[in-house]
């Protein structure tokens, strides 16, 4: 039986609005998982200002970002976020995604996640998937290493110029996210898994880490307009591993899964 319990805190931004963070820790399948609900009232950066093609104005954005952290490396890491901005001058955009990170090769596991995602972008907008798949590859890359964190989802950010449909975006994704997700967990909470399976994800969750702390637009403009810390790096793992110099073991699953941390077709690749 399963005692963890999700951790509740309310709180408010310096500059207007606030947020609500959920918390479970040490549970017997998620070891961490956050849920992130705010909207908020601050002074766009100069920065991000310009990375979005906006200008440095009072904004308002309001989102739900979720991450959930398992214990067993068989079952993957997930990410979702979805995000409305408006600025007082009238410029507004969507944006948002969820990608996952995987630590044992189950290919018919990320095929099963990427064709309901596509699912879930093409009803709303036809043939969209493909954009923010090609868009996910692209942001999720730990470029420094030259490989994805995990083996990608969907993103889309700045999106302009239709709120009807685009809020019909935000809103297909999100209903999405327990369908992509939890039969993934119940397949694989209860294999056994070993000793090298768990350092390997430890190892992976070291690239989620360097990812977050040094790409992640999120984390960043959190950041910089200087909003809640803990609510802000609720993302990252509980424990990691940095080994120098580490590589996977020569004839073991983690090669192969070592070769998915790269594009690839998920949706039209052969069972």
């Amino acid at each position: 039986m399963d005692s963890a319990r999700f951790r509740e805190d309310r709180w408010e931004h310096h500059s207007g609005g606030g947020g609500i963070s959920r918390i479970i820790e040490n549970g017997a399948v998620f070891e961490k998982g956050g849920v992130n609900v705010s909207s908020v009232q601050s002074r766009l950066p100069e920065s991000i200002a310009t990375a979005s093609d906006a200008a440095s104005d009072l904004f308002g954005v309001c989102g739900i970002s979720l991450v959930i952290h398992p214990a067993s490396p068989k079952v993957p890491t997930i990410h979702a976020n979805l995000r409305y901005f408006e600025s007082k001058s009238g410029d507004a955009w969507f944006g948002g995604g969820i990608d996952l990170t995987p630590y044992y090769p189950y290919p018919e596991d990320f095929r099963y996640f990427h064709e309901v995602l596509q699912n879930a972008c093409d009803q709303v907008l036809p043939g969209s998937y493909n954009e923010f798949k090609s868009e996910c590859d692209k942001y999720f890359t730990v470029a420094h290493r030259d490989e994805m964190r995990g083996i990608g989802g969907i993103f889309f950010d700045y999106l302009r110029g239709d709120p009807d449909k685009y809020f019909g975006l935000v809103q297909s994704v999100g209903d999405a996210f327990l369908n992509s997700y939890l039969p993934i967990v119940e397949r694989r909470r209860n294999e056994p898994f070993t000793e090298q399976d768990k350092q390997f994800q430890l190892i992976r969750r070291g690239r989620y880490v360097e990812f977050n702390l040094v790409y992640d637009r999120g984390t960043l403009f959190g950041l910089k307009t200087g909003g809640r810390i803990e609510s802000i790096l609720m993302s990252l793992p509980p424990e990691v591993k940095f080994q120098y110099d580490w590589r996977p073991k020569p004839g073991s699953p983690h090669v192969q899964m070592m070769q998915f941390y790269q594009p690839q077709d998920w949706v039209n690749r052969e069972a």
